[in-house]
């Protein structure tokens, strides 16, 4: 997101992070005994519009990731909080400067609450390729199968064949909650996607060792999508970054729209045991402003997201602008899929001064596959694309782009 340009001092120490609960299912299965293969807690459940049969359980994820420590103790309560975001994106802010500091190994054991979809008509997943969703700020990976089929991404994606596999990142849903200001970060996420798709290639997950995996994301999940063709880039057969351009302007409004605040004093019925650290968005208005554009979307299903609001911590605000960068390894084509209204990246209109999903690939993806990669703007959708009227528009594009690559 936005660059912040500061060089880490060199240094290291050691910090180990135990995970933070399991959550309880309420639901048990004994069928697809193999399927469950990976998972804790594994239950069998339909996606919201039952075309696809999802294993959801929790993967106990070991890694490793170069983290910064971070100058920063609080906040304190909900004034330091708001404070905090307001010095961050200050003009000639200097509070990176004062609070980055050197990098340092962070590493354990989290348990990350994950679920494997496949065609019900199907009856198991098909090796041949999974589909790795990763979700962005505000959700957890619910966003990517919403309220009923005519926004599911999963169900969409079963009706055209494909298996998919979507997690709550660490921090988020019903994965560990660890500490938000040092440990949950964005060199960690980027190494606990990593060990996921590892996994799957591996056939740990669900006992299928799937042959191809591209990358799909939104938002942060799109930064993190790239920070992994970059990191890793062999792990994704392609990558569509939905959400997301390097036209960073509107940032500052997203950020300021969220009006972010303690997560335990917001909706302590769900986060009362989480630290100050943890942040929420504040009103459904902030939610609308963010992620919506009127009149193309339903209110309920506003009304919907605003009540699975979902959390971001100080470690990541600090430490979000290191996930996105050039990935001159990545070889396979890329998909840049964004709403035409979308807010933080494109500051409420992506055709002006021209198409902004098209500057990603030369700005990022020097040696990606120029014949395969494609762009696609979602007209009058705002920057959460998979929540507005036509979003199976932009579904059966990105679907339309696998099978132009033979996935």
């Amino acid at each position: 997101m936005q660059s912040l340009l500061v060089a880490a001092v060199a240094g290291s120490s050691i910090i180990t992070a135990n995970a933070f609960s399991i959550p309880t299912y309420h639901q048990r299965d004994n069928s697809h005994g193999d399927l469950k293969s990976g998972f804790n807690n594994a239950i069998i459940l339909p996606s919201v519009g039952g075309h696809a049969t999802c294993i959801q359980g929790l993967i106990p994820i070991t890694a490793s990731a170069q983290n910064y420590h971070l100058n920063y103790q609080g906040p304190a309560n909900q004034t330091v909080a708001t404070e905090t975001v307001v010095e961050f994106l200050q003009v000639n802010t200097t509070l990176p400067l004062q609070v980055i500091g050197a990098r340092t190994t962070v590493s354990g054991t989290w348990n990350i609450n994950s679920k494997l979809c496949f065609p019900t008509s199907s009856g198991a997943p098909n090796a041949s390729l999974v589909q790795f969703l990763t979700h962005g700020v505000g959700f957890d990976g619910s966003y990517w199968d919403f309220y009923s089929a005519d926004y599911s991404y999963v169900d969409n994606a079963a009706l055209n064949g494909y298996t998919t596999f979507s997690y709550d990142r660490l921090g988020t849903g019903s994965s560990s909650h660890p500490d938000p200001i040092q440990v949950v970060q964005s060199p960690l996420q980027v190494a606990i996607a990593h060990e996921l798709i590892t996994k799957l290639r591996s056939g740990a997950i669900g006992s299928t060792t799937f042959s191809h995996v591209v990358g799909v994301g939104h938002s942060l999940g799109s930064e993190l999508t790239n920070a992994i063709t970059a990191q890793y880039p062999k792990d994704l057969d392609a990558a569509v970054l939905t959400g997301f351009s390097v036209e960073t302007t509107g940032i500052s409004s997203f950020f300021s729209s969220l009006d972010l605040v303690p997560a335990n004093t917001k909706t302590p019925s769900r986060f009362s045991t989480l630290p100050n650290g943890y942040l929420i968005t504040n009103s459904l208005a902030g939610n609308q402003f963010a992620f919506f554009r009127f009149p193309d979307f339903c209110p309920d299903v506003l009304s919907a997201a605003n009540t699975a609001s979902q959390t971001f911590t100080i470690g990541e605000l600090f430490t979000n602008s290191f996930f996105v960068s050039p990935a001159p390894l990545f070889t396979g084509p890329i998909d840049v899929v964004i709403g035409e209204n979308d807010l933080p990246f494109c500051q409420s209109n992506c055709l002006v001064p021209g198409n902004q999903a098209e500057v990603v690939r030369g700005a990022l993806y020097p040696n990606a596959n120029v014949a395969g990669s494609q762009v696609f703007v979602l007209e009058g959708a705002g920057h959460g694309l998979n929540l507005h009227y036509n979003a199976k528009e932009a579904y059966e594009h990105v679907f339309g782009f696998l099978r132009g690559n033979g996935f």
